[in-house]
């Protein structure tokens, strides 16, 4: 860069030189007021001699100057070294301020997303819980209620048996006074014996008569117990044995009430309780 700035002005210093060699100082001139009348001609003017340009000045030889040294940048004073290193300590402090609040940040976000999870968690095993003690409660109650009911129903049956019982003594009682008046006697034997073919077909045959049932399943069986005054009226029919169909079993039930009274036997007796088995190939 030095020697740059020496060779301009170099240059700089030959062009002035040129332009001022070759300015020529200015030549006076004369003028002179003739009169127009007078008719002379005018001198001739005198010829100047052009003055002789002077020989060019031979061109200087200019040495470079020697490139400056490169100067190491100013040692900074004890002062400004401490005001950096100040600047740089409350940097490093504000960076690991922000960097422990994001931190401090993350982790609350990650407690409160963790706190939501379990109690999410919590909320569906009480949903669950809940849910099995509701259904632990109705089979509870279910079973509950299956056991009154059946209760109930033995309850009834004894209390239908007990009267069917009652019935049926109070009618041998009346038969056994009556036989005892003058009858033949053949009620005292109505309740003995035992169930011969031709009777029990006779009775099934009865019920047959009155079953009302359109489907036809030979599979179908169920049994039922009996329990009829002397004269051969029902008065009392216990299922001991379902079919398996509720419709079959009712059906059964109402031809057997519709029966009612059924047949003797061929010394005109009856059996007190009589049990049969219907099947539907049977009862075609």
């Amino acid at each position: 860069m030095a020697l740059a700035a020496a060779m301009h002005a170099v240059l700089l210093l030959f062009l002035w030189v040129g332009v001022s060699w070759q300015n020529n100082e200015p030549t006076t001139v004369q003028a002179e007021i003739w009169d127009m009348k007078v008719q002379e001609a005018a001198p001739t003017p005198p010829q100047v001699k052009p003055e002789p340009e002077p020989e060019p000045e031979p061109t200087p030889v200019v040495k470079a100057a020697p490139p400056k040294p490169v100067e190491a940048p100013p040692t900074p004073k004890e002062p400004d070294i401490a005001l950096e290193r100040l600047k740089l300590k409350k940097k490093l402090e504000q960076e690991k301020l922000e960097a422990a609040k994001e931190a401090k940040l993350k982790k609350e976000a990650e407690e409160k997303q963790a706190k939501a999870e379990a109690k999410k968690l919590a909320d569906k095993k009480e949903a669950e819980q809940k849910l099995k003690d509701e259904k632990e409660q109705a089979e509870k109650d279910k079973k509950k209620a299956a056991l009154a009911e059946k209760a109930a129903k033995e309850k009834t049956e004894k209390a239908d048996k007990a009267a069917r019982d009652k019935a049926f003594a109070a009618e041998m009682s009346r038969i056994t006074g009556n036989a005892a008046k003058g009858s033949t006697g053949t009620a005292a034997t109505s309740t003995g014996g035992r169930v011969d073919g031709g009777y029990r077909a006779a009775v099934i045959s009865k019920i047959k008569g009155n079953l009302v049932y359109g489907a036809i399943d030979d599979t179908l069986s169920a049994t039922y117990s009996i329990t009829q005054l002397p004269t051969g009226e029902i008065i009392g029919i216990r299922k001991v044995k379902s079919s398996g169909s509720a419709a079959y079993d009712n059906a059964i039930e109402n031809a057997i009430a519709k029966s009612s009274p059924l047949p003797k036997k061929k010394d005109g007796t009856v059996e007190r309780e009589i049990t049969a088995d219907f099947n539907m190939k049977d009862m075609h």
